[in-house]
C-alpha cells in the first residue's frame, strides 16, 4: 500500500541515494568544491579512529577522581575561610572569648579576606589552568610566607597579632600554596584526559578560555599588589616596634593588654610632710607625646609643677588595643590598675584636653579622695558626644581600618615625605595606624551609650568642693554657639571654680599659641597650689 507521503522503501531508496551521493562527493574532489545545495551535508563525518573531538564536552579533567577531590577540598577550605572571615568581622565590634588581639585586628581580617578571594578565584577558573595563574599564586605564597616569618620573628608583632593573627597568616600561606598545587593537578588531569580521549594534548584555547585566563591573571596581579603592600606595611611595623617607650607598659584588665605610662620628676612633700600633687595628664584626640608634651615639660622645667605622669589610652602610641566594646569608664579602670601596678599614689591634679576631659571626669568621680583639682582645656561636653558617636563617622572609621593594613599612606610618608618611626608611633602620622583607627572606632561605637551614661553618673558623683579650672578656645567658642554654651556648663561641674579663660585666637589645641601656653602654665600653677 502506498502512503500519501511515499513508501518506506522509497524513503530508504532515497536515503541510500543521498548516502551514495555523499560518498561520491567525498570520493570526487571536484564535487567537494561545488556550491552548497539542499543535498549538501551539514554535519562533518564522525571520526573513525576511535578518538573524540577535542571540543567534545566529554573531554574534561573532571573525569578524574583526583581532580574532583581537589575541587571538593577547595570548596571546603573556602567555607572554612569564609566562616573565619565572618568571625573576625564580628570581633572588630565585639571580641569573642579568647579571640582578643592586642593589635588592631585589621591585619588578620585582611589576610583572611585575601585567602577567601584567592580560593574563590581558584574555584571560578578551576577548569582553566594557566601558567600565569600558577606563577601568580606562587608569588603570593612566597610573599605570605615572608609575612609569616616577619610576624613570628618580631616579638612586638607576635604579641599584637596573637594566635588569631598568626593563624590567619599561616592559613593564608597554606591556601596560596594549595592554589598552586590545585592548578598543577588540573593541568595534569586535563593533559591526561586529552591524550586518552583525543589521542593528543590540546595546545589551543577557545576565546572563552582566553578571556578566563586574562580575567584570572588581572585579578591575581591585583592580589599580588595587595600582598606586596601588606608585606611592606609589616616591615614598617617591625621597624616601628624597635622604638622604645619612654615609660613602662603594664598589663591590665586580667592581663588582656598593656597600657603605657610614664612619670617625670620626683615626689616632693610640703612643710607638713604631705605629698605634693602629681599632675596626671589625659591627652585629647591624639597621643600626649605629640601634643601636650612640650608645654607640660616646660612647666616642669620652670618649676611650675614638681612632677607629672601621663599615659596612652588603649590603641594610642605604645599602648595595646583593648577588647571590644570599650568605653571611657573601662579606660579609667585600666588607668587605675596601671597606677596601682606602678606604685603611683595621689593626690592628683587631672589635666585633660578635648575628648580626654570625658576620661578625666570619670576617673575623678572614681577617685574622689585622691583628686586635688580638675583642669579642662577646651573639653568635650557629654551632650556633644554624638559628634564623635555618629554612625556615619563609625562607618568611615571601619572602612579606613579595613584598608589600613595596605599602609599606602604610611608608605608614601616614609618614602617621599621622610616620616620617621616617631611620626608613625605617636606623631603626625599616628592617625594612619590600624591601632589608632581601632581605638577611635571603639570610642565611636559606645560614645552615645555607655560612655555618656558613665560621664553623666560621674557628674552626679563629683565632689562639689574640688577646685576647677576651665580654659576654652576662642576660635571654637566664637564659631560654634553650642560649644560656647557647653563650655560655660563645664564650669559648673563643681562649686569651686578657680578660673575660666577664653583664649583669643587660640585653636582647639590652646597651647599652640604663645598666649594660650602662658595662660595654661599660670593656671596650672595656681591649681597645684590651691588649698
Amino acid at each position: 500500500m502506498v502512503s500519501l507521503w511515499g513508501s518506506k522503501n522509497g524513503e530508504e531508496q532515497q536515503h541510500g541515494a543521498d548516502g551514495d551521493h555523499d560518498e561520491n562527493d567525498n570520493r570526487n574532489p571536484s564535487r567537494q568544491n561545488r556550491e552548497a545545495d539542499e543535498r549538501t551535508r551539514l554535519l562533518p563525518h564522525q571520526r573513525n579512529d576511535g578518538f573524540l573531538d577535542p571540543d567534545d564536552p566529554a573531554v574534561s579533567p573532571y573525569n578524574l577522581f583526583s581532580v574532583r577531590a581537589v575541587r571538593y577540598v577547595c570548596v571546603l577550605f573556602l567555607i572554612i575561610s569564609f566562616l573565619w572571615w565572618v568571625l573576625l568581622l564580628v570581633s572588630v565590634f565585639v571580641s569573642p572569648p579568647a579571640m582578643h588581639t592586642r593589635g588592631s585586628g585589621f591585619f588578620d581580617f585582611s589576610f583572611t579576606t585575601l585567602t577567601v578571594g584567592n580560593l574563590l578565584i581558584g574555584l571560578l577558573f578551576f577548569s582553566t589552568p594557566s601558567k600565569a595563574m600558577e606563577v601568580s599564586s606562587l608569588i603570593i605564597a612566597g610573599l605570605l610566607l615572608l609575612d609569616m616569618i616577619i610576624v613570628l620573628a618580631v616579638q612586638r608583632l607576635r604579641s599584637e597579632e596573637g594566635w588569631v593573627g598568626i593563624a590567619s597568616v599561616i592559613w593564608a600561606t597554606v591556601m596560596a600554596l594549595y592554589n598552586v598545587m590545585s592548578d598543577r593537578v588540573v593541568a595534569w588531569g586535563k593533559k591526561e584526559e586529552e591524550e586518552r580521549l583525543t589521542g593528543r594534548q590540546e595546545t589551543r584555547r577557545t576565546v572563552r578560555e582566553w578571556c578566563a585566563v586574562l580575567t584570572a591573571t588581572i585579578v591575581m596581579i591585583i592580589y599580588i599588589i595587595i600582598t606586596i603592600l601588606l608585606t611592606a606595611t609589616l616591615l614598617l611595623r617591625s621597624r616601628d616596634a624597635s622604638l622604645k617607650p619612654p615609660g613602662e607598659r603594664f598589663l591590665v584588665d586580667g592581663d588582656k593588654y598593656k597600657l603605657h605610662m610614664a612619670c617625670v620628676g620626683n615626689v616632693t612633700y610640703n612643710a607638713k610632710g604631705k605629698r605634693n600633687p602629681t599632675v596626671l595628664i589625659e591627652s585629647g584626640e591624639t597621643p600626649f607625646e605629640d601634643t601636650m608634651d612640650d608645654w607640660i615639660y616646660n612647666s616642669y622645667q620652670n618649676g611650675t609643677i614638681d612632677r607629672y605622669c601621663y599615659y596612652d589610652r588603649p590603641g594610642l602610641a605604645w599602648s595595646d588595643n583593648a577588647p571590644s566594646p570599650h568605653s571611657a569608664g573601662m579606660t579609667s579602670d585600666a588607668l587605675s590598675e596601671a597606677l596601682a601596678r606602678a606604685g603611683e599614689e595621689g593626690p592628683w591634679v587631672l589635666v585633660s584636653a578635648g575628648v580626654g576631659s570625658i576620661y578625666s571626669r570619670i576617673f575623678s568621680s572614681r577617685h574622689v579622695r585622691d583628686v586635688h583639682g580638675l583642669f579642662l582645656i577646651d573639653g568635650l561636653h557629654e551632650d556633644l558626644l554624638h559628634r564623635i558617636g555618629s554612625p556615619a563617622r563609625g562607618f568611615v572609621l571601619w572602612g579606613r581600618g579595613v584598608i589600613s593594613p595596605l599602609g599606602y599612606d604610611r608608605l608614601i610618608g616614609a618614602i617621599f615625605k621622610g616620616r620617621t618611626r616617631e611620626d608613625r608611633v605617636y606623631g603626625k602620622s599616628a592617625y594612619q595606624a590600624g591601632k589608632f583607627i581601632k581605638a577611635k572606632l571603639q570610642e565611636n561605637l559606645v560614645a552615645n551609650s555607655l560612655t555618656k551614661n558613665e560621664v553623666s553618673q560621674a557628674r552626679n558623683i563629683q565632689t562639689p568642693r574640688t577646685p576647677l579650672v576651665v580654659v576654652s578656645s576662642g576660635i571654637e567658642v566664637r564659631k560654634d554657639n553650642e560649644w560656647e554654651r557647653k563650655q560655660e556648663d563645664l564650669t559648673k561641674i563643681t562649686d569651686n571654680l578657680l578660673s575660666w579663660d577664653v583664649v583669643n585666637k587660640a585653636p582647639h589645641q590652646v597651647w599652640l599659641t604663645f598666649e594660650g601656653r602662658q595662660i595654661l602654665e599660670r593656671r596650672l600653677g595656681e591649681l597645684v597650689r590651691a588649698k
